[in-house]
């Protein structure tokens, strides 16, 4: 509806005041906000009186037609350009937005106040009219300012988090020396704890179910050490780094499996400095190998849960003759699984056969087949040494 000319003239006689207003806007309206007057001087006198000022003319172009400064150019009433890239900028600044949207609805009043201090008598009318116009225009502001700095900031979390996960994936991978300023980054300097996160079965899921459940993973993280974990997470697992001397809950992988819908098992080790995160994480990758090609189940694990079993995995000049002791059993998977399952029960052979679901005859059968095929005398210690050596060197084999 068009505005009466008493409106109108009530609105021309603020555009003289403009300047004035925005400045106070600027000093004086906004200084009782909490966290602005901490804002640097620049910032308040330019930008934010910039903005205030930008935001008093358009209502005035809006109410009075072109702005007599521009020459025929009209305004369109969506237009925000402005106020989008200053809330782009407030949000690369950090300002919050709640501190952002008060100054825009303390601009309004002030606004507000302006119309009604130059208003005369029987202008009540005009001034209603004006108000319906300025509140009418405000949420398409507010709306424009909260999307842009909404999304602006997730696109630099975003870009954060990306930088972070290449630090981290240089840091685990050795890239990055010890004593390096990228480490005060990553708030490293003491202790840390190393995790490997594994699934021994994932499922074949979209991008963005994955990504739902790697965010559960790290809030369960995040949760559980009370710091922000520094993961580098994917649909198999992980590698994890905790900033601090920390020691993992013997519930964390439950609580991982219960965050995920999947069984999950973790390897942790613990290290004095950042020097040794490397090695640390090849340790607890190669921890959480070793519980999977020895059939143990999902859990939180640590060096001293395979001593024997790691040492055996290490490779030598005698690896390749001791994989090849199982060669005649690689095309009989059955036999192999069973061979598994069998050193995981600690060669109970009831447990085993409840296992597989298997009678215990069947289990003493393939065993015996085992021993027949390879030579290995599986009921002795020397035997069982050799059948985990075998295993764990075939699996590093491929």
């Amino acid at each position: 509806m068009p505005l009466s000319p008493e409106a109108r003239s009530l609105a021309a006689r603020c555009a003289p005041h403009v300047n004035e207003l925005a400045r106070r806007m600027a000093r004086e309206s906004f200084e009782e906000l909490p966290g602005y007057a901490q804002l640097p001087d620049d910032v308040k006198d330019l930008e934010i009186a910039a903005t205030a000022r930008h935001g008093v003319r358009r209502f005035l172009k809006h109410v009075n037609g072109p702005d007599p400064d521009v020459p025929g150019r009209s305004e369109r009433s969506g237009d925000h350009r402005l106020f989008r890239e200053r809330a782009a900028q407030r949000a690369e600044e950090g300002m919050p937005l709640h501190l952002l949207l008060r100054t825009h609805a303390l601009g309004v009043y002030a606004l507000w106040q302006a119309l009604r201090d130059v208003a005369r008598p029987g202008e009540e009318a005009a001034l209603v009219e004006l108000v319906d116009v300025l509140l009418e225009s405000h949420p398409g502001i507010v709306g424009a300012v909260a999307e842009t700095y909404l999304d602006e900031r997730s696109a630099l979390e975003a870009e954060q988090r990306a930088q972070q996960r290449s630090l981290v994936r240089a840091l685990l991978d050795g890239m990055v020396p010890p004593g390096h300023v990228l480490l005060d980054q990553l708030r490293l300097e003491g202790p840390a704890l190393v995790l490997a996160l594994g699934v021994d079965t994932p499922p074949v899921e979209g991008p963005v179910a994955v990504r739902r459940r790697l965010r559960r993973v790290q809030t369960v993280l995040d949760q559980a050490f009370g710091v922000e974990a520094l993961a580098l997470l994917d649909g198999d697992g992980g590698r994890v780094v905790v900033p601090r001397d920390a020691v993992p809950p013997e519930d964390l992988p439950r609580r991982l499996s219960r965050a995920s819908g999947l069984r999950m098992r973790v390897a942790a080790v613990r290290v004095d400095g950042p020097e040794q995160i490397t090695g640390a994480a090849r340790t607890a990758t190669e921890i959480l190998r070793i519980t999977r090609v020895c059939g143990l189940p999902p859990g939180l694990h640590r060096l001293d849960d395979v001593l024997l079993e790691f040492h055996l995995s290490r490779p030598d000049e005698s690896s390749p003759r001791i994989a090849a002791l199982l060669d005649p059993v690689a095309e009989r998977p059955e036999l192999l699984r069973t061979l598994r399952t069998h050193l995981a029960h600690r060669q109970d052979r009831r447990a085993t056969a409840d296992a597989l679901g298997l009678h215990p005859n069947t289990v003493d059968n393939r065993l015996a087949k085992i021993a027949e095929l390879t030579g290995i005398d599986l009921s002795s210690p020397r035997g069982t040494a050799l059948v985990i050596a075998a295993l764990l060197l075939r699996d590093s084999e491929g």
